[in-house]
């Protein structure tokens, strides 16, 4: 894999897409992932999370912790782009195209409404899924059956739904073995999509407060993500900024 496909901003560490998603790169096994603050603090302990997400071909900014980073560590403006504008994007090209998608993760429940919603909206999209056994890691049996649907099928893109880090893990040690064209890891979409769990409206989105709409509807469950992990992105922040500062004054005094 080669990062750097297409336009992108250097920040804490990670080359972060900055184009518009028309840009993005054609081929096989592409890989796009995202990254959040919660999932850079996830990164900074998890040596095969931290790699996956380096060796993306495409790292997308997927919050707002990212977008402010960003603007005040290097004065660099990007713009967030979420899994589900990702998803949206792609499902709008693939009805034009009459191309293929395929949904790997979550239940059959959940894609069996995924496929229902598509075959009313895009209808010319070919559509096609595999339900993984719900467990912390995968069998050797698991994958060969996992990635023989995903090949028998040849869809153009792969959607991967398992939650962070592990579809970037595990997208990141099979995507050579995928007869496929973009690997796409989009975790919550999946749900999203499919109705199962409401997606924050246009309000909370456009203000850059999805992460607080998220939180209020379900506070067990988000509370560390967004509180806890908040805190720890605002430490490694100030962190990369006093450095940055040592640095320049090192520099100047030469």
């Amino acid at each position: 894999m080669v990062m750097g496909s297409g336009p992108t901003v250097a920040c804490l560490g990670y080359e972060l897409f900055s184009g518009s998603l028309d840009q993005l790169p054609r081929g096989k096994q592409v890989t796009v992932n995202t990254i959040n603050q919660y999932s850079y603090c996830l990164a900074q302990e998890d040596s095969v999370f931290k790699k996956a997400l380096l060796r993306s071909d495409v790292l997308l900014p997927d919050g707002v912790g990212m977008v402010i980073a960003s603007k005040w560590l290097s004065r660099q403006k990007i713009k967030k782009i979420a899994g589900a504008d990702l998803h949206c994007h792609l499902l709008h090209k693939l009805e034009r195209e009459k191309g293929s998608c395929f949904y790997m993760g979550s239940s059959e429940k959940t894609l069996k409404l995924i496929a229902e919603r598509i075959s009313k909206e895009f209808p010319n999209i070919r559509v096609g899924s595999y339900s993984p056994p719900f467990k912390t890691v995968f069998s050797e049996e698991d994958n060969k059956a996992i990635i023989s649907a995903v090949n028998t099928f040849k869809p153009d893109v792969l959607f991967v739904g398992m939650t962070a880090p592990k579809q970037e893990k595990w997208s990141f040690t099979h995507y050579k073995k995928l007869d496929v064209g973009l690997v796409c890891s989009i975790g919550a979409v999946f749900d999203f999509y499919a109705g199962t769990v409401q997606r924050p409206g246009k309000f909370w989105v456009s203000f850059g407060l999805e992460w607080l709409g998220r939180l209020l509807k379900e506070p067990k469950r988000m509370w560390k993500r967004y509180i806890y992990y908040g805190v720890i992105f605002g430490f490694y922040l100030f962190r990369e900024k006093l450095l940055g500062y040592k640095n320049r004054r090192k520099f100047n005094n030469a």
